[in-house]
């Protein structure tokens, strides 16, 4: 467990304890820090936790205190349960292990930082992840991988910029990751959508769109999708990939939660691929820091020109800091162990609301919840006020939404709600689910 948790633990426990008073100075930075052998850094985030959920506040100059007990308890009992958000949950993510590659990084890497680098990236961390793909199953060269400042600067370059084959529109499934959706509209990117169910895409209509569509690529999330959950089976990857090369289509694989992945037979869509269709996107924000600002593209051979054209003039250069670091987090076998921790994690939290789903007998409504992975969704099968139902949630504490900022406005279904378990614990997850059957069975 990390130190950062730990010390909100002490904390925690001090104040249950009756060792810390109300309107009485809180342990100070420097004490914690000695106290855990940690960097005073760690203590500032696990009181920036503390500050977050109304238990300290802090004072320039003067340090951190504890809230007004009455004040603290109803904020406890009326925490939060937050099912909308599509973050992961700080209180497992390895802050103070990425902060000691950090440091390492600016000693490894002090000359670059005041330079300019390579537009493709750091070619330390290129050749690190040409190695550590393997473990996904994707095979690839040092000059097919780029890096960028995140997965959203991946999708914009490809979504705006050219492809071989002279095409012009950008094929989503409906409902997609919001940000995709956005790129396109801020690039003025025609697009056109294709219904994405629990039971997969209707792959007629999928040829028909090929063919007659004018689509340049194919923008997918094969597995653990966003806003739904759901994944591609091997052989509709394949189906996909065969119709691309047909129609002369590209397909751009978001691989965002591929570290969740606990089946060994499941292959990326770029594993798949024999006829260089395929531009692959690794993000590293929900498995490490949201704010790192990290993603490698693995592009097939024709694309790289293009893309690292683009890719030049948007920003010259991805973070070198943040690069070496996340260079450094993987040779040094941390980034496999944080992985192996969240894939537990999430799995459990996962089969608690499959569990709790299972439970709900209640008519006319289908949940559809992923083995593992942040996202699943209960899917009503007659009329429903779902913005009644957000607003009753809410009342509770609960945070749900409705999926509009995921679909195109033609393809907008308002019968459904998801849930994301990036910032709910098991026990968040069994009050939270129990509440919200209750209230549909009340009135629905």
């Amino acid at each position: 467990m990390s130190k950062y948790k730990d010390i909100v633990d002490y904390i925690i426990d001090e104040i249950d304890s009756n060792n810390i008073k109300f309107n009485e100075k809180m342990p100070t930075i420097r004490d914690l820090s000695e106290k855990f052998n940690c960097s005073k850094q760690t203590v500032v985030h696990a009181y920036d936790k503390l500050q977050k959920e109304h238990i300290v506040y802090s004072i320039p100059q003067s340090g951190y205190y504890l809230v007004d007990k009455k004040e603290m308890h109803s904020k406890k009992a009326n925490k939060i349960i937050n099912f909308a958000a599509g973050s992961p949950d700080e209180s497992i993510l390895p802050y103070e292990d990425f902060q000691h590659c950090l440091n390492q990084a600016i000693d490894i890497y002090k000359g670059t930082l005041f330079n300019y680098s390579d537009a493709k990236g750091l070619p330390e961390l290129i050749n690190t992840l040409k190695t550590h793909f393997q473990d996904y199953q994707i095979f690839c060269s040092s000059d097919d991988i780029f890096i960028t400042s995140g997965s959203q600067q991946a999708i914009n370059i490809l979504c705006s910029m050219p492809f071989p084959n002279g095409k012009s529109n950008v094929l989503v499934e409906q409902p997609t990751y919001k940000g995709a959706l956005k790129a396109l509209a801020i690039n003025k990117t025609p697009v056109i959508g294709i219904e994405r169910k629990s039971n997969g895409l209707d792959f007629e209509e999928l040829e028909r769109k090929f063919a007659n569509d004018n689509i340049k690529c194919f923008y997918t999330i094969p597995r653990f999708s966003n806003p739904l959950g759901l994944s591609y089976t091997n052989d509709e990857k394949k189906q996909i990939i065969r119709l691309a090369e047909k129609y002369d289509v590209y397909i751009i694989e978001d691989d965002y939660l591929a570290d969740l992945e606990y089946r060994n037979n499941s292959y990326p869509m770029y594993y798949h691929d024999i006829s260089s269709r395929v531009a692959y996107i690794k993000s590293f924000s929900k498995i490490l820091l949201p704010g790192l600002r990290i993603a490698a593209v693995v592009l097939p051979k024709i694309l790289r020109n293009t893309f690292e054209d683009y890719k030049r003039w948007m920003d010259l250069n991805t973070s070198v800091l943040s690069q070496g670091a996340l260079e450094i987090y993987i040779k040094s076998g941390m980034f496999k162990a944080n992985r192996k921790l969240l894939k537990q994690t999430y799995s459990e939290r996962m089969n608690e609301v499959k569990k709790i789903c299972s439970e709900s007998h209640i008519n006319n409504i289908d949940c559809h919840i992923p083995e593992t992975g942040f996202y699943g969704y209960i899917e009503f099968l007659k009329g429903v006020n779902i913005n009644l139902l957000i607003r009753e949630c809410n009342k509770k504490y609960i945070y749900i939404k409705d999926l509009k900022d995921d679909y195109l406005n033609d393809f907008f279904s308002n019968d459904i709600i998801k849930i994301s378990v990036g910032c709910s614990g098991i026990d968040e997850i069994n009050k939270g689910m129990s509440d919200i059957f209750k209230i549909i069975q009340n009135w629905y």
